[in-house]
């Protein structure tokens, strides 16, 4: 089969065995594949993957095969979900983890729902972990990208305040989904009271290094500290790093959101496969403004 990932001399497109699902394992004909900044530094090696590999994280496609001791699944489900290891969606089949995959709704394309197990499962994780009440304040360090828009939807959701650090470019974007925007740089700490002045009640944290350090004293409690981007700065603080439930339970709670129209997916832009290279250089470059997807299939 048809898939794009990398060999030792680079990436590009490559020709392998269609998998055998394993246990807690679906086998998928891909239909839409998710990018993601882990995509890039999966081909560079950060996550030790040795190459040849496919690339791809997340996918949404068709059930085509069932490995041993998988329920609530059948050949022929529209699904999405996360793949073994973190790679193998940006192919023709693909295996996604049953426990980590849910049926996709009638009327959601696709692309909506491939988009959802990395950015969204970890902004869900990471407001479920704060379990903040009602009218508390969270400050979202790195507003502007997947998980950072986000989590400003499903924090404002929750019925939270949410400020949102981001370059001025991403400013419109987290106030249309309704999070209050405030600019990096000199004096983000005063114009961070300036938006929130009855305090910050936590702080989740896609930056790191010193935008992490320089945010860390607005909570009176170092507890309310999570971090994706920096687990080491914010252990260091008092706070801790997300925990990812990759589950059925929350990939389902997300779609539910996405059809009543409380999570907006913010696809904005759908490569054809035979120019998976530059979706993967839109989302390396960071000037990406929405989700990233590739259309594998029809």
């Amino acid at each position: 089969m048809r898939a794009y990932g990398f060999t030792a001399d680079g990436e590009g497109f490559l020709e392998v065995p269609v998998p055998e699902p394993g246990p807690d394992e679906l086998l998928v004909r891909v239909r839409a594949a998710g990018v993601n900044p882990g995509d890039w530094k999966v081909r560079d090696g950060a996550y030790g993957t040795p190459p040849p590999a496919v690339l791809g994280r997340e996918c949404a496609g068709t059930v085509v095969g069932i490995g041993d001791d998988v329920r609530g699944f059948a050949e022929g489900d529209e699904v999405f979900g996360g793949n073994p290891g973190m790679v193998g969606g940006w192919a023709e089949f693909a295996l996604v983890t049953a426990s980590f995959a849910a049926l996709r709704p009638d009327g959601v394309a696709p692309e909506s729902v491939a988009v959802l197990p990395v950015a969204a499962g970890t902004a869900f994780d990471a407001l479920a972990e704060l379990d903040l009440p009602e009218g508390a304040t969270l400050l979202v360090n790195g507003a502007g990208g997947g998980v950072g828009v986000a989590a400003v939807q499903l924090g404002v959701a929750r019925g939270l305040r949410v400020v949102g650090t981001a370059s001025p470019g991403k400013h419109e974007l987290i106030a249309r989904f309704g999070g209050v925007p405030v600019a990096y740089g000199d004096g983000v700490v005063e114009r961070i009271r300036a938006a929130a002045p009855g305090g910050v009640d936590a702080v989740f944290d896609l930056v790191g290094g010193e935008a992490l350090r320089t945010v860390a004293p607005l909570v009176a409690d170092p507890a309310t500290l999570r971090s994706v981007a920096d687990r080491a700065l914010v252990d260091e603080l008092g706070g801790s790093a997300v925990e990812r439930n990759r589950s059925t339970a929350v990939l389902t709670e997300l779609a539910r959101l996405v059809v009543e129209g409380t999570l907006d997916p913010h696809v904005t832009d759908v490569y054809p496969f035979d120019e998976a290279r530059a979706a993967l250089a839109e989302v390396e470059s960071g000037h990406a403004t929405g989700k990233v997807a590739i259309r594998i299939s029809d």
